[in-house]
C-alpha cells in the first residue's frame, strides 16, 4: 500500500476514534432516550461545552476527509505519488490528530493553525499531482 493510502486508512480510523470520543459523553449527557430516538426535536438538555466541541471537530473531520480522499485518489490513480505527496499525506494525518485536542480544549490560535496545515497539505498533494 502506498504511504498516501496508509495515511488515508489511518485518517478513516481516526474518524471512528473521534466518533467514540464524541458519542460516549454525548450519550451520557443527553440520555439514551434522546440519542436512540429519531431526533425530530432538539434535545431537552444541552451538552457540555467540551462534548459539543468534540462533535464539531468530528463534523470538521468529515469535511476535511472528503478533500483528502480526493487528493489521495488523484495521486494514486494518476500515478503521481512521490516522496512529497507522501509527506503531505502524513502532515495531513498528523494535523488531524492534533486538531482533536486543539478543538476540544479551545486552543486558540493553534486550532486554526493546525487546521490550515492539514488543509494546505491536502491542496499541495492535489497540485503536485498535476505536475
Amino acid at each position: 500500500m502506498t504511504p498516501e493510502l496508509t495515511a488515508l486508512a489511518l485518517a478513516a480510523l481516526l474518524q471512528a476514534v473521534q466518533f467514540v470520543l464524541y458519542a460516549i459523553p454525548a450519550n451520557l449527557e443527553l440520555g439514551s432516550g434522546y440519542t436512540m430516538s429519531a431526533r425530530d426535536r432538539p434535545p431537552s438538555r444541552d451538552m457540555s461545552h467540551k462534548t459539543a466541541r468534540l462533535g464539531r471537530a468530528l463534523n470538521n473531520h468529515f469535511e476535511g476527509l472528503i478533500l483528502f480522499t480526493i487528493a489521495v485518489l488523484v495521486v494514486t490513480l494518476g500515478q503521481a505519488a512521490s516522496p512529497f505527496t507522501a509527506a503531505c499525506a502524513w502532515v495531513y494525518f498528523g494535523a488531524r490528530v492534533l486538531y482533536i485536542p486543539a478543538y476540544a480544549y479551545d486552543l486558540r490560535p493553534w486550532r486554526s493553525l493546525v487546521w490550515a496545515i492539514g488543509f494546505f497539505a491536502t491542496l499541495l498533494m492535489l497540485l503536485a499531482s498535476l505536475f
